[in-house]
């Protein structure tokens, strides 16, 4: 029995898995298990697995699943006291374990230890540290209001993950933040102040994925007031509007067409019309910035091969 189950979901990873597995290898907190779920992969995953000897190593094959599925399938594998995910394209800092789990020793009535990431791009060249956040204790209202947790990448008490349940695997996004606010409700949180975790941003998305998030992320808001207090519901519109302009970041990132800056400038406006000091967010006035340069270089491209063929 180990004291930390490190679980990792791994989908067709074969370009990223070996170097996920080294970083967990390389922490200094060495009394951990990594249980890999490989979810119906159907490249080299499995065999790059197999090929790292390392007993601490457990490789569990299913039929493809989905995230929640997998991370749920981790959790019953599992034998440590504390619980980590990670993500199959992501990394970890040598001392990430240790400090999560010397914060969660020093406060008892925690149930989740969280550090912060950084992003880097798809070959791991850029690296672009995400703002800092301290919030511990009872941060459901919080939390609410916006997922700062940002990944799945947390130290949790197999003890709390008892008192939530598993991964709801009806969601196809959020549901990472569908979980954070479930445990929040119960438990406290505390945080490691560093960059401990590098999230990698992968490229190229389609329009109906950024809908689909919108959706799910729409239902995790609605299922968190129901459950919150009757002190935190004015919270509600701005929560919805941190949502929408999330929308509008993904539609501009993600998709990057003039159709797409549209449907961000729309995105902005319900966030405006629910919270007009979003206005105020130096991130609002980037993506409106961005979306209205997309329009007017496309209208500017089409005046000018209009004028070519005319």
């Amino acid at each position: 029995m180990s004291t930390i189950s490190v679980i990792i979901a791994a989908y067709n990873a074969e370009k990223t898995i070996l170097e996920t597995i080294d970083s967990v290898q390389k922490q200094t907190f060495a009394d951990f298990e990594l249980i890999i779920i490989n979810d119906g992969s159907c490249d080299k995953t499995v065999e790059i697995v197999n090929s790292v000897n390392d007993p601490r190593i457990k490789l569990f094959s299913y039929s493809n699943g989905g995230v929640s599925i997998s991370r749920n399938r981790g959790i019953s594998h599992a034998t440590g006291e504390y619980i980590a995910f990670l993500d199959a394209d992501d990394l970890w800092t040598e001392d990430k374990l240790e400090l999560l789990l010397a914060t969660l020793h020093k406060n008892p009535q925690a149930g989740l230890a969280y550090s912060w990431a950084s992003y880097m791009d798809e070959d791991g060249t850029s690296i672009k540290p995400a703002p800092p956040v301290y919030l511990q204790g009872n941060v459901y209202a919080e939390l609410l209001v916006y997922d700062f947790i940002v990944t799945g990448s947390s130290l949790i008490r197999k003890k709390a993950i008892d008192t939530v349940g598993e991964f709801d695997t009806t969601l196809k996004g959020a549901e990472d933040w569908d979980y954070w606010l479930r445990l929040a409700l119960k438990w406290d949180f505390v945080v490691v102040p560093k960059h401990q975790l590098l999230c990698r941003q992968t490229s190229g998305s389609l329009t109906s994925k950024v809908e689909t998030m919108e959706k799910c992320n729409l239902e995790v808001i609605n299922r968190g007031f129901a459950a919150g207090s009757a002190e935190i519901q004015f919270l509600k519109n701005k929560s919805l509007a941190n949502t929408y302009r999330y929308s509008a970041h993904l539609y501009l990132t993600k998709v990057g067409t003039a159709e797409a800056a549209q449907k961000a400038l729309g995105k902005l406006l319900q966030a405006l019309i629910l919270y007009p000091k979003i206005i105020l967010d130096i991130w609002a006035i980037k993506l409106l910035i961005k979306a209205l340069l997309i329009l007017v270089i496309s209208l500017k491209v089409t005046f000018n091969i209009l004028k070519v063929i005319s």
